[in-house]
């Protein structure tokens, strides 16, 4: 991959539907992973306002930490970069107050953590509202049309995805091209919404690197009878959350009514 022509691509074509959208730029939530460290950066590249918003909620020290050394790097860089901070952990536990209450917990803790991603969503919108801007999202292909691991209208909910057609290895790519944190390109890949310190690869089980492969199998019209061992483990992973997620991937289902009901 060309990091200087991909570039070059996905910061003009930022410019480009910001400025037929006529607002003034952007806004990104930043979490001290690779993704939203690639697209506010890109953003700033576009010249326009460019507002980069933190949202913790119990968020660990080092996600806080990274978020906001790169926050830093990105306003000694570029004069249109401006931050916020908006702590939304009571608001949170206030919402958490007022829930009834249920034995599993294993389905209770995930629906609050998708929890947490919607509340950032609804964020994120006040403020491109208040500003003219549009919401950028952080998700990448693996993520967005491989294995869906977002939040449907949480992290899912956003105005243009600027890095959706690149993979996690493409996007660590961008990355050191353009001199994002090393921290940040060091760091295990986390959605942070657990309050613990899981990963991306304890949750889902293999690797972004592997995932990119059996993403690829796919594709080439590979079935599970073509492995075995890990990487018969792997595809079948990827197969999984890709059928359980697909729901995510394609627009909503309208049921359409024949004209002769209507009349």
């Amino acid at each position: 991959m060309n990091a200087e022509k991909v570039t070059n691509h996905i910061v003009n074509w930022l410019k480009e539907y910001a400025t037929k959208a006529k607002v003034k730029g952007f806004v990104i939530g930043i979490s001290g992973g690779i993704d939203s460290a690639v697209t506010s950066t890109l953003c700033a590249k576009t010249g326009m306002e460019t507002l980069c918003l933190e949202m913790p909620i119990h968020q660990g020290v080092n996600q806080v930490n990274r978020a906001k050394e790169h926050i830093a790097q990105l306003k000694s860089k570029f004069t249109n970069v401006h931050s916020a901070e908006i702590d939304l952990t009571s608001t949170f536990e206030e919402f958490k107050s007022v829930l009834p209450k249920i034995e599993n917990q294993d389905t209770v803790n995930l629906s609050l953590a998708n929890t947490r991603a919607r509340l950032r969503m609804s964020t994120l919108y006040y403020m491109a509202g208040i500003n003219h801007l549009l919401v950028a999202g952080t998700g990448n292909k693996v993520e967005d049309f491989g294995v869906g691991f977002f939040t449907k209208y949480g992290d899912g909910g956003v105005d243009l995805s600027p890095i959706a057609d690149l993979l996690k290895s493409e996007v660590y790519q961008l990355a050191a091209y353009l001199k994002v944190p090393n921290s940040i390109q060091i760091a295990q890949p986390t959605d942070g919404l657990f309050g613990d310190s899981r990963t991306d690869e304890d949750q889902i089980g293999a690797s972004y690197d592997e995932l990119e492969w059996a993403m690829e199998m796919s594709y080439q019209g590979k079935s599970e009878k073509d492995f075995q061992g890990r990487d018969l483990e792997v595809f079948q992973i990827y197969l999984s959350r890709h059928r359980a997620n697909k729901h995510k991937m394609v627009p909503i289902p309208v049921c359409e009514i024949p004209q002769n009901l209507k009349k």
